[in-house]
């Protein structure tokens, strides 16, 4: 199909318009103009183009693209990047803010309904707009059996049989029936989801001023990992897009264990 086609459609179906991000949301860097095969990504890097061009895709759509919030000179290694794009002929599509929120494709959405999560709600915000995700498990679940069912969970939108630990902050209560979730860095927000009588946030990673925040507010919280959270959405639009129009595509996995 025409990148053009395909870029109009995104921009619709992901609303990236709507979003004030760092990142500069759409397609970032133009490649060929026809697209037969897509390669999807969570980062942005040498690596990752490389992987792309070998797979013989023509677009490669990632969560974190190359462009944050600030003009950035084309030179050294912003520039390699860039260069090698354009060398391969490889479109780069970046959506952010857009692709964490989403309700159908969306990290978190995308990431609460593939757990059981029933009555699904907003939870937190990003400059005034919904990004997170909060909702109930029809029975409840020990907290052990919620960690498992997430490592598994996620490990199967990242594929080929990986896994990675996640970390528990077990603040409160063993048997759990409610959890909030917003992916990547998003670990103060468990103040948020406390204050909510939530009785678990999942986020990405961990920082350290908020390791108190769980245990003195008695709210249990895991991180699976900044990446591998955010290994949900891209995995979705994907398949997304074959369905609407028949485009194959390809998942580099390139963990970061962050």
């Amino acid at each position: 199909m025409k990148r053009d086609d395909l870029v109009k459609w995104l921009d619709s179906y992901l609303d990236i318009h709507n979003y004030k991000d760092i990142s500069l949301n759409g397609l970032q860097v133009e490649g060929s103009a026809e697209v037969e095969k897509i390669a999807i990504a969570v980062d942005s890097s040498l690596t990752t183009f490389e992987q792309a061009a070998d797979m013989g895709a023509d677009m490669l759509i990632v969560h974190h693209g190359l462009f944050w919030g600030k003009p950035l000179a084309i030179s050294g290694m912003h520039g390699n990047r860039v260069k090698d794009l354009i060398k391969k002929d490889l479109s780069l599509y970046a959506a952010h803010i857009p692709l964490d929120a989403h309700k159908e494709v969306g990290n978190n959405w995308g990431l609460a309904n593939s757990l059981g999560l029933a009555d699904l709600e907003d939870f937190g915000d990003w400059q005034g707009k919904p990004i997170g995700v909060k909702g109930i498990f029809p029975n409840p679940v020990t907290l052990r059996e919620l960690a498992d069912s997430i490592e598994n969970t996620i490990g199967d939108f990242a594929g080929n049989g990986h896994r990675e630990s996640v970390l528990v902050h077990a603040g409160g209560n063993m048997e759990v029936s409610s959890m909030g979730i917003i992916s990547g860095a998003a670990s103060w927000d468990v103040v948020r989801a406390a204050e909510e009588g939530l009785d678990v946030f999942l986020t990405g990673e961990p920082k350290h001023e908020t390791f108190y925040e769980t245990f003195e507010r008695g709210i249990n919280a895991i991180y699976a990992g900044h990446y591998m959270t955010e290994t949900v959405g891209v995995n979705l639009l994907a398949k997304k897009i074959q369905e609407e129009f028949n485009l194959p595509y390809e998942f580099i996995l390139l963990s970061t264990q962050l």
